[in-house]
Protein backbone atom coordinates (compact mmCIF):
# COMPACT_ATOMS: atom_id res chain seq x y z
CA UNK A 1 0.00 0.00 0.00
CA UNK A 2 1.05 3.25 -0.73
CA UNK A 3 0.10 6.56 1.34
CA UNK A 4 -0.02 10.29 0.79
CA UNK A 5 0.69 11.86 4.02
CA UNK A 6 -0.54 15.62 4.01
CA UNK A 7 0.62 17.26 7.24
CA UNK A 8 2.91 20.33 8.16
CA UNK A 9 4.18 19.42 11.28
CA UNK A 10 7.29 17.49 10.70
CA UNK A 11 7.78 15.45 13.53
CA UNK A 12 4.08 14.21 13.24
CA UNK A 13 5.39 13.33 9.59
CA UNK A 14 8.64 11.44 10.67
CA UNK A 15 6.53 9.72 13.56
CA UNK A 16 3.89 8.27 10.68
CA UNK A 17 6.48 7.59 8.21
CA UNK A 18 8.76 5.46 10.39
CA UNK A 19 5.19 3.35 11.49
CA UNK A 20 4.26 3.15 8.40
CA UNK A 21 7.36 1.41 7.05
CA UNK A 22 6.63 -1.24 9.99
CA UNK A 23 3.99 -2.42 8.50
CA UNK A 24 5.34 -2.67 4.73
CA UNK A 25 3.42 0.63 3.42
CA UNK A 26 4.89 3.11 0.79
CA UNK A 27 4.61 6.65 1.80
CA UNK A 28 4.62 9.84 0.15
CA UNK A 29 4.70 13.36 1.74
CA UNK A 30 3.83 17.03 1.31
CA UNK A 31 3.25 19.88 4.23
CA UNK A 32 1.63 22.02 1.16
CA UNK A 33 -1.96 21.78 0.15
CA UNK A 34 -1.58 22.90 -3.13
CA UNK A 35 1.27 20.10 -3.57
CA UNK A 36 -0.63 17.66 -2.14
CA UNK A 37 -3.79 18.36 -5.16
CA UNK A 38 -1.08 18.01 -7.42
CA UNK A 39 0.91 15.03 -6.19
CA UNK A 40 -1.86 13.14 -5.24
CA UNK A 41 -1.92 9.71 -8.03
CA UNK A 42 -5.01 7.79 -8.24
CA UNK A 43 -2.89 5.48 -10.15
CA UNK A 44 -0.74 5.00 -7.16
CA UNK A 45 -1.78 6.12 -3.84
CA UNK A 46 -3.73 3.99 -1.86
CA UNK A 47 -5.07 6.59 1.34
CA UNK A 48 -4.51 10.22 1.97
CA UNK A 49 -3.79 10.99 5.71
CA UNK A 50 -4.77 14.29 5.45
CA UNK A 51 -4.00 17.35 8.32
CA UNK A 52 -6.75 20.30 8.11
CA UNK A 53 -4.51 23.11 8.99
CA UNK A 54 -2.02 23.46 6.08
CA UNK A 55 0.19 25.47 4.08
CA UNK A 56 -0.98 27.41 1.20
CA UNK A 57 -4.31 25.33 1.16
CA UNK A 58 -6.31 24.22 4.04
CA UNK A 59 -7.33 20.76 4.10
CA UNK A 60 -11.05 20.92 3.41
CA UNK A 61 -9.96 22.00 0.17
CA UNK A 62 -7.87 19.69 -0.46
CA UNK A 63 -10.34 17.51 0.20
CA UNK A 64 -12.86 18.92 -1.79
CA UNK A 65 -10.38 19.16 -4.91
CA UNK A 66 -9.65 15.55 -4.74
CA UNK A 67 -13.34 14.32 -4.01
CA UNK A 68 -14.20 15.80 -7.15
CA UNK A 69 -11.57 13.39 -9.46
CA UNK A 70 -11.24 10.36 -6.97
CA UNK A 71 -13.02 8.49 -4.10
CA UNK A 72 -9.33 7.62 -2.79
CA UNK A 73 -9.58 6.36 1.44
CA UNK A 74 -9.10 9.74 3.31
CA UNK A 75 -8.59 9.75 6.90
CA UNK A 76 -8.60 13.84 8.20
CA UNK A 77 -6.17 14.61 11.10
CA UNK A 78 -7.44 17.71 13.14
CA UNK A 79 -6.70 19.69 16.64
CA UNK A 80 -9.72 21.15 16.46
CA UNK A 81 -11.27 18.77 19.27
CA UNK A 82 -15.01 20.79 18.74
CA UNK A 83 -17.16 17.80 16.67
CA UNK A 84 -18.78 20.49 14.43
CA UNK A 85 -15.76 20.82 12.77
CA UNK A 86 -15.02 17.10 12.50
CA UNK A 87 -18.45 16.73 10.91
CA UNK A 88 -17.77 19.34 8.23
CA UNK A 89 -14.50 17.63 6.91
CA UNK A 90 -16.74 14.47 7.19
CA UNK A 91 -19.21 16.45 4.71
CA UNK A 92 -16.68 17.23 2.52
CA UNK A 93 -16.35 13.36 1.76
CA UNK A 94 -13.18 12.25 4.13
CA UNK A 95 -13.72 8.55 5.36
CA UNK A 96 -12.37 9.20 8.97
CA UNK A 97 -11.39 11.51 10.81
CA UNK A 98 -8.72 11.34 14.64
CA UNK A 99 -7.96 14.51 16.86
CA UNK A 100 -5.03 15.37 17.57
CA UNK A 101 -2.76 14.42 19.65
CA UNK A 102 -3.07 10.67 19.11
CA UNK A 103 -1.36 7.71 19.25
CA UNK A 104 0.30 6.30 15.80
CA UNK A 105 -0.74 2.78 16.78
CA UNK A 106 -4.84 4.02 16.39
CA UNK A 107 -4.03 5.73 13.28
CA UNK A 108 -2.81 2.19 11.90
CA UNK A 109 -5.93 0.62 13.60
CA UNK A 110 -8.16 3.34 11.94
CA UNK A 111 -6.37 2.33 8.81
CA UNK A 112 -6.73 -1.17 8.52
CA UNK A 113 -10.52 -0.89 9.57
CA UNK A 114 -10.97 1.94 6.46
CA UNK A 115 -8.99 -0.30 4.22
CA UNK A 116 -11.17 -3.84 5.03
CA UNK A 117 -14.15 -1.47 3.50
CA UNK A 118 -12.27 -1.45 0.60
CA UNK A 119 -11.59 -4.99 0.40
CA UNK A 120 -14.26 -7.90 -0.46
CA UNK A 121 -18.03 -7.00 1.15
CA UNK A 122 -18.37 -8.93 3.93
CA UNK A 123 -21.75 -7.02 4.85
CA UNK A 124 -24.02 -10.34 3.98
CA UNK A 125 -24.56 -9.06 0.49
CA UNK A 126 -23.49 -10.69 -2.52
CA UNK A 127 -19.07 -10.47 -3.67
CA UNK A 128 -20.34 -11.31 -7.26
CA UNK A 129 -23.00 -9.64 -9.87
CA UNK A 130 -25.38 -6.42 -9.66
CA UNK A 131 -27.93 -6.14 -6.97
CA UNK A 132 -31.25 -3.93 -8.23
CA UNK A 133 -33.64 -2.28 -6.07
CA UNK A 134 -36.63 0.12 -7.57
CA UNK A 135 -37.12 -1.57 -10.60
CA UNK A 136 -33.30 -0.59 -11.22
CA UNK A 137 -33.12 2.68 -10.49
CA UNK A 138 -30.42 1.77 -8.35
CA UNK A 139 -28.14 -0.77 -8.86
CA UNK A 140 -25.53 -1.96 -5.73
CA UNK A 141 -22.03 -3.69 -8.01
CA UNK A 142 -20.25 -5.18 -5.10
CA UNK A 143 -17.49 -6.09 -7.30
CA UNK A 144 -17.05 -2.48 -8.39
CA UNK A 145 -17.71 -1.29 -4.77
CA UNK A 146 -19.81 1.40 -6.07
CA UNK A 147 -23.56 1.95 -7.57
CA UNK A 148 -25.11 2.95 -10.07
CA UNK A 149 -28.20 5.57 -10.35
CA UNK A 150 -30.83 5.71 -13.38
CA UNK A 151 -28.08 4.55 -15.21
CA UNK A 152 -25.10 6.76 -13.71
CA UNK A 153 -22.39 6.27 -11.77
CA UNK A 154 -22.44 7.08 -8.26
CA UNK A 155 -18.68 7.47 -7.02
CA UNK A 156 -18.96 6.39 -3.87
CA UNK A 157 -15.91 7.09 -1.14
CA UNK A 158 -15.40 3.53 0.52
CA UNK A 159 -17.20 4.40 3.48
CA UNK A 160 -20.45 5.75 1.97
CA UNK A 161 -20.21 1.74 -0.12
CA UNK A 162 -20.05 0.27 3.06
CA UNK A 163 -22.56 1.98 4.53
CA UNK A 164 -25.05 1.26 1.25
CA UNK A 165 -24.21 -2.37 1.67
CA UNK A 166 -24.55 -2.43 5.36
CA UNK A 167 -28.28 -1.31 5.09
CA UNK A 168 -29.18 -2.81 1.88
CA UNK A 169 -27.78 -6.83 3.24
CA UNK A 170 -31.24 -6.61 5.04
CA UNK A 171 -34.30 -4.38 4.05
CA UNK A 172 -36.11 -2.64 6.53
CA UNK A 173 -34.06 -3.75 9.29
CA UNK A 174 -34.04 -0.25 11.66
CA UNK A 175 -29.91 0.32 12.41
CA UNK A 176 -28.74 2.61 15.40
CA UNK A 177 -26.39 4.96 14.35
CA UNK A 178 -23.81 2.76 17.47
CA UNK A 179 -24.64 -0.36 15.23
CA UNK A 180 -23.56 1.42 11.82
CA UNK A 181 -20.38 3.34 13.32
CA UNK A 182 -19.42 -0.65 14.69
CA UNK A 183 -20.27 -2.44 11.00
CA UNK A 184 -18.98 0.16 8.97
CA UNK A 185 -16.34 2.00 10.64
CA UNK A 186 -14.79 -0.74 13.41
CA UNK A 187 -15.20 1.14 16.49
CA UNK A 188 -18.71 2.75 18.08
CA UNK A 189 -18.79 6.15 17.29
CA UNK A 190 -17.95 8.54 20.69
CA UNK A 191 -20.75 11.48 20.70
CA UNK A 192 -23.69 12.36 19.41
CA UNK A 193 -22.95 9.68 16.24
CA UNK A 194 -23.24 12.92 13.84
CA UNK A 195 -20.22 11.12 12.33
CA UNK A 196 -22.55 8.83 10.79
CA UNK A 197 -25.05 11.08 10.28
CA UNK A 198 -22.74 13.09 8.21
CA UNK A 199 -21.94 9.84 6.05
CA UNK A 200 -25.59 9.23 5.41
CA UNK A 201 -26.20 12.47 4.12
CA UNK A 202 -23.33 12.82 1.63
CA UNK A 203 -24.66 8.54 0.64
CA UNK A 204 -27.87 10.34 0.40
CA UNK A 205 -26.69 13.06 -2.41
CA UNK A 206 -25.19 10.68 -4.41
CA UNK A 207 -28.08 7.75 -4.41
CA UNK A 208 -31.78 9.19 -3.69
CA UNK A 209 -33.28 11.63 -6.85
CA UNK A 210 -34.21 13.81 -3.77
CA UNK A 211 -31.85 13.75 -1.01
CA UNK A 212 -34.49 15.83 1.00
CA UNK A 213 -37.21 13.33 0.85
CA UNK A 214 -35.28 10.41 0.99
CA UNK A 215 -36.84 6.83 -0.51
CA UNK A 216 -33.51 4.68 -0.12
CA UNK A 217 -32.07 5.22 3.46
CA UNK A 218 -35.22 6.53 5.76
CA UNK A 219 -34.50 8.07 9.05
CA UNK A 220 -36.62 6.26 10.97
CA UNK A 221 -36.96 9.07 14.41
CA UNK A 222 -34.99 8.12 17.37
CA UNK A 223 -33.87 4.89 16.34
CA UNK A 224 -31.64 5.03 13.47
CA UNK A 225 -32.01 4.45 9.73
CA UNK A 226 -33.21 1.67 7.69
CA UNK A 227 -33.05 0.97 4.21
CA UNK A 228 -36.43 0.83 2.64
CA UNK A 229 -36.11 -1.40 -0.92
CA UNK A 230 -35.80 -5.17 -1.18
CA UNK A 231 -33.61 -5.82 -4.58
CA UNK A 232 -36.14 -6.52 -7.46
CA UNK A 233 -37.17 -9.74 -7.55
CA UNK A 234 -36.89 -11.39 -11.53
CA UNK A 235 -38.94 -14.00 -12.79
CA UNK A 236 -38.25 -16.61 -14.51
CA UNK A 237 -39.62 -17.26 -17.96
CA UNK A 238 -42.08 -19.90 -18.19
Amino acid sequence: MRILIVEDEPKIREVLIAYFAKEGWETDFTPNGHEAVSKFDYSQHDLIILDLMLEGLPGEDVCRLIREKSSVPIIMLTSRARESDTIRGLNLGADDYIVKPFRAKELVARIYALMRRVGPDKSGGSDSGVLPYNRGQLIIKPEEKDATVQGHRAGLTATEYKLLSVLSAEPNKVFSRSDLSYKVQGYRYQGDGRAIDAHVKNLRKKIEPDPNSPVYIVTVVGLGYKFAFAPDVQEEAP
